[in-house]
């Protein structure tokens, strides 16, 4: 039986602070009986103190870092890879402090190899038993154990966009009930109508309802009837605010007296987070290139073979700021492939400046199974090594597309475009060209280097998959 299901936040915080601080002790002593075969006894050194104190301080240390990523509670909006760089983080500055502790107090018989054995357990055994867990509760999510009834409050875009992210996030154990506002319609996502306002009541009590979410704006003394109501029943209420486009990490809350607004503070990338970028992007395209060198060749060859025309397809594309530079591609269509594109608009499948066709019939034998898994896309890392493009970052898109685009999609051209972005990994040409902008600049204004790696990761299953590669 699940013995942690309805644990306060308190106990589980506790309980978690209980597993770490046995692994950490564990991840400490283990390495010191190794090398001493004795744990604070006989050592003939007279450092059982100074062996202490370290690990004392380490430990200390490392539960301040894990504490202050808030890593005592299971953020189900966290993946596991996030989890574990959260971890590698915290345990990578606790172990500095306890180097310089150990150099400023010039404790120089202190065991090398405990250290870093030391350091080793820590970071395997605090990622793995989170690993475990997220996947445990994970299982218990998907069997409808952990799940939580949300109600919706709402019928505009924002209602649709809501009821797509959570279907999208099934690790969230999300389910919606149903869709309640005044005008009875309801949206594009299809979600069934099931009242309004003044039934929020009834129908939570219903559909055993846990959590209420404001998707829109409604009238003042709706919302008060709303907030009275889930206090009474002991329902959760979330409202979905509108971000104008702008990072929450920069935005702050403050009072003019009783009077809350809201700060957004602009905040730039580090210089040294582009410097770290741009050495990053050099290093792993090289390596790819050079791993690759030979399926390059491979593929070069069957393109050669299968039909007529250049190797490489060059097109130009609007990059950093709207400048325009080559891009580069292997060639997947036949050789008039651009000139029959203008009769073919009519049918494209994604709405928007861009075309796409499910099953364009310029596609070549070879170019179909390259796009399949994107091996198409590999000349790009020269694009990646002369600066053109980075690693991550929005598809640069062509001039022509840009010209239609609206004013607040510009910003996708304030950011050096990408071989893969967010949107990506989250369905590629299954999205909408609304859905795509609107996670490129959801990317641009949350960028981190962390970010990046993330998406780099999540890139591997999407491309075996090929989910959405046409």
């Amino acid at each position: 039986m699940i013995f942690f299901m309805h644990l306060s936040r308190k106990r589980v915080h506790f309980l978690y602070l209980a597993v770490d601080t046995l692994l950490i002790s564990a991840s400490f002593f283990i390495p010191y009986y190794w090398r001493y075969q004795s744990l604070f006894s006989g050592l003939k050194t007279g450092l059982e103190k100074e062996y202490f104190f370290i690990f004392l301080f380490w430990g200390c240390t490392l539960l301040f870092y894990l504490h202050n990523h808030m890593l005592y509670a299971t953020d189900r909006t966290l993946s596991i890879f996030l989890e574990s760089w959260k971890v590698a983080k915290s345990v990578l500055f606790a172990t500095v402090g306890a180097a310089l502790v150990i150099f400023m107090l010039q404790i120089q018989l202190f065991s090398r190899s405990i250290f870093i054995i030391s350091a080793l357990c820590l970071l395997m055994s605090l990622s793995l038993w989170r690993i475990l867990k997220r996947l445990w509760i994970r299982n218990l999510i998907q069997n409808g154990r952990l799940s939580r009834n949300v109600l919706l409050v709402g019928n505009g875009k924002k209602a649709d966009e809501l009821a797509d992210e959570i279907n999208n996030s099934p690790f969230l154990g999300l389910k919606i009930a149903g869709l309640i506002n005044e005008s009875g319609e309801s949206g594009l996502s299809g979600q069934k109508i099931i009242g309004r306002i003044k039934d929020i009541e009834r129908i939570s009590k219903k559909f055993f309802i846990e959590e209420i979410i404001l998707t829109e704006p409604v009238k003042n003394e709706e919302f008060a009837f709303l907030t009275q109501a889930a206090h009474k029943m002991n329902i959760g209420l979330r409202l979905m605010v509108d971000d104008y486009g702008a990072p929450f990490e920069r935005v702050a809350i403050n009072y003019v007296g009783y009077l809350p607004l809201i700060t957004y503070h602009e905040k730039a990338a580090h210089g040294t987070d582009k410097i770290a970028k741009r050495a990053f992007d050099i290093a792993v395209s090289s390596l790819i290139l050079f791993v690759t060198f030979p399926l390059l060749l491979i593929i070069a060859l069957l393109i050669k073979i299968d039909s007529s025309g250049p190797i490489f397809y060059v097109s130009r594309r609007c990059g950093k700021n709207g400048i325009v530079f080559n891009f580069y591609k292997f060639r997947s269509m036949h050789r008039d492939a651009h000139e029959a594109k203008e009769g073919m608009r009519h049918k494209s499948e994604v709405r928007g400046p861009i075309f796409k066709i499910r099953k364009d019939p310029r596609i070549t034998r070879v170019g179909s199974f390259i796009r399949r898994f994107s091996i198409d896309e590999l000349p790009q890392l020269f694009n990646v090594i002369r600066g053109d493009m980075s690693l991550v970052g929005p598809r640069p898109p062509t001039p022509d597309e840009v010209e239609k685009y609206e004013f607040w999609q510009m910003q996708r051209l304030s950011v050096t475009p990408g071989i893969t972005c967010l949107w990506q990994v989250r369905g590629r040409s299954e999205l909408s060209f609304y859905k795509w902008t609107k996670l490129d600049i959801w990317y641009i204004n949350n960028w981190s280097f962390g970010l990046d790696l993330i998406i780099l990761w999540q890139t591997i299953p999407a491309v075996l998959k090929g989910r959405g590669a046409y």
